[in-house]
C-alpha cells in the first residue's frame, strides 16, 4: 500500500503552502488580522446566542464559516445558524456520523464514496463516487446521505479544504429510477436547496461521467435546486477518455485511468476517518434551540423552475 506521507510529499509541500496563501488572500479575503478579529467576533456572538446551545467554539469550526462567507460576520452568522438547523431539521443523517456503522463502513468499503489521497492540480482534494456500488435494496437515503455527511464534514475539518475547496468526480452511469425511491420529492430538494445554503463546505468542479438520457431529468430537477454558480461547476462526461482530458488522471483510481487502484485509496481513506471519528461524534452536543434568528430569502427563479420540472420529476417517479 502506497505511503500517505510520501502521497503527500509527491503534492509538493510547497505548492499546497503557496496555493492556500493565494486563494486565502484573494478569493476569501483572509488575513491575519482580520481572521484573529472575525474569530473574536463571531465566537463572542455565538457565546453570547442564547438560541444556540454547546455549540463548539474553536478556531478550525469557526473558520469554516467565515471562510466560506468571506469574512462577512453577518453572512457567518446567518450559515452557522442555518448549519445547526440542517442538522436539527435531519436529525436522522447528521447525527451519529460514525464511519464504523456497519451500513456506512460497507458503502465505503465497497467504494461508492470516498476521497483520493492524490490532490487535483490545484491542490484540492478528490471525492471519489461510484454508484454501481450503491445497492437501492439493501442501503436506503439516510445511508446515502449519512455517507456524505461524513465524508464533508471530515474534509471540513481540515483548513486546507475550507479554503480550497473540494473537487468531486461521479460515475453515474447505473443511476436508475429506482433511486428516487430514496428519497421523497420534498427531501431530495430540501436537501439540495438547504444543504448548499446550510453546508459550508466549496465545491470547486462537479464532474459527472456517463450520465444515463433516461434519468436527465433528475439531473435537470437536482440543478433546478441549486444557485447559478453552483450549477455551473457541473460538467457532463460521456466517456472515461473525455473526462481524462480534462481532469488529472493522477488522483482518479487506478479503474479510472490513474495509477492507484480504489481498494488501496479506500483503505487509506479510512485511516482520516479514524483520525476524525471522536471529533464527529462530538458534534451531537451542539443544538438549535429556535430558528428565529434565521433570515429567509425567497429566489423565485429557482422557486419557478422547480415547479416547472416536478411534473416531469414525478413522471420519472411512477415510471
Amino acid at each position: 500500500m502506497p505511503d500517505p506521507m510520501n502521497m503527500r510529499n509527491n503534492n509538493s509541500e510547497d505548492r499546497i503552502k503557496k496555493e492556500l496563501e493565494r486563494v486565502a488572500r484573494e478569493e476569501l479575503r483572509e488575513t491575519e488580522s482580520n481572521r484573529v478579529q472575525c474569530l473574536q467576533s463571531l465566537r463572542e456572538w455565538v457565546e453570547q446566542n442564547a438560541d444556540i446551545e454547546n455549540c463548539l467554539t474553536d478556531d478550525n469550526f469557526l473558520l469554516r464559516f467565515l471562510r466560506v462567507k468571506k469574512y462577512s460576520i453577518p453572512m457567518a452568522q446567518q450559515i452557522l445558524l442555518k448549519y445547526l438547523n440542517y442538522r436539527k431539521k435531519f436529525r436522522e443523517i447528521f447525527y451519529n456520523l460514525d464511519y464504523r456503522d456497519p451500513k456506512i463502513n460497507e458503502l465505503i468499503s465497497k467504494g461508492y464514496i470516498f476521497v483520493s489521497p492524490f490532490r487535483d492540480s490545484k491542490c484540492r482534494r478528490v471525492i471519489i463516487y461510484d454508484l454501481s456500488k450503491f445497492d437501492v435494496s439493501k442501503f436506503n437515503g439516510v445511508d446515502l446521505a449519512k455517507s456524505h455527511a461524513i465524508t464533508y464534514e471530515t474534509l471540513l475539518d481540515d483548513d486546507e479544504t475550507q479554503i480550497l475547496g473540494v473537487h468531486h468526480v461521479a460515475d453515474v452511469e447505473t443511476i436508475s429510477p429506482q433511486f428516487l425511491t430514496l428519497f421523497t420529492i420534498t427531501e431530495f430538494s430540501y436537501l439540495i436547496k438547504w444543504g448548499e445554503q446550510s453546508f459550508p463546505l466549496r465545491h470547486k468542479e462537479i464532474n459527472l461521467l456517463n450520465m444515463p438520457l433516461a434519468v436527465k431529468y433528475v439531473y435537470d430537477f437536482a440543478k433546478s435546486n441549486m444557485s447559478q454558480k453552483l450549477r455551473d461547476r457541473f460538467t457532463v462526461y460521456h466517456s472515461k477518455d473525455s473526462m481524462l482530458e480534462k481532469v488529472d488522471r493522477h488522483c482518479l483510481p487506478k479503474e479510472y485511468g490513474g495509477d492507484v487502484p480504489a481498494k488501496e485509496m479506500i483503505d487509506l481513506w479510512k485511516v482520516e476517518l479514524a483520525t476524525k471519528r471522536k471529533r464527529l461524534l462530538s458534534f451531537d452536543c451542539m443544538s438549535l434551540l429556535s430558528d428565529q434568528g434565521i433570515m429567509c430569502r425567497k429566489n423565485r427563479q429557482t422557486e419557478d423552475s422547480t415547479g416547472s420540472l416536478l411534473g416531469s420529476f414525478r413522471k420519472l417517479e411512477l415510471d
